[in-house]
């Protein structure tokens, strides 16, 4: 079983050190979509942030841990941006 067959939707996502760094909306090919309510303050807020699923370290039930600190690991979060190319 892969990973991300062990994703689950509205599942907790903790940095290693078990701090929050958002919640599964789903997973979209190789990265983990969050949901809009984790986005953050200011020009991120509203927008979906997307985690890949090389960062997954374990899946625990209901939680996804990553190999990285939270507040590491929110710097490598990619922005929806919603423009077309």
């Amino acid at each position: 079983m892969s990973i991300a067959s062990k994703i689950k939707e509205h599942a907790e996502v903790i940095g290693a050190d078990g701090v929050h760094v958002g919640t599964v909306d789903r997973v979209e090919g190789e990265r983990i979509k969050l949901t809009k309510k984790d986005s953050g303050e200011g020009n991120h807020e509203g927008h979906h942030h997307y985690i890949s699923l090389g960062l997954v370290a374990d899946v625990e039930g209901d939680k996804v841990r990553l190999s990285a600190n939270g507040d590491v690991a929110v710097t490598f979060e990619e922005e929806e941006s919603g423009k077309s190319a």
